[in-house]
């Protein structure tokens, strides 16, 4: 999975999940039903924390400009931008090439590169980790109630 394929992945996911919570909401507007809103919002948040870590980790590994990454990740909030956003960084080439600090690739520099470098060497380690840490934080604002409260 190079940093192209995982970045476009989830902001692919990102888009398809605003589209669920969206016809949901409009499902819950017209009365034909009130539970959607629960899946698809859960869904969506967690796509869209997932999309949060994504993008920093790709961020990180691309050298992106500090612009370049908070737009990446302020986008998450507007509905459909991601996909747009991940096709002009792959049209300016800013998705090119493998993971820097994999096994026998560059030296990490600094404290996230040192973290990008270990989970990059302990994969599957490091997503069951990054998976619970998602989990937990989704759990958390699940537990906190909705941004929003209805009436």
């Amino acid at each position: 999975m190079t940093p192209r394929n995982l970045f476009r992945l989830f902001a692919t996911a990102e888009v398809i999940t605003w589209a669920g919570l969206i016809a949901a909401l409009i499902l819950r507007a017209t009365g034909v039903t009130d539970g959607a809103v629960r899946i698809a919002g859960g869904i969506h948040g967690f796509i869209f924390l997932a999309y949060g870590v994504t993008t920093v980790f790709v961020w990180v590994n691309q050298r992106w400009r500090v612009g370049t990454g908070i737009t990446g990740l302020l986008l998450a909030v507007v509905p459909f931008a991601t996909y747009p956003f991940e096709r002009s960084l792959d049209r300016r080439g800013l998705l090119a090439g493998p993971w820097r600090l994999r096994p026998g690739g560059d030296a990490p520099a600094g404290f996230v590169e040192h973290v990008q470098a270990w989970i990059l060497r302990r994969p599957i380690l490091a997503i069951t980790l990054i998976v619970i840490l998602i989990v937990l934080v989704f759990v958390t604002l699940l537990w906190l109630g909705p941004p929003i409260p209805k009436g």
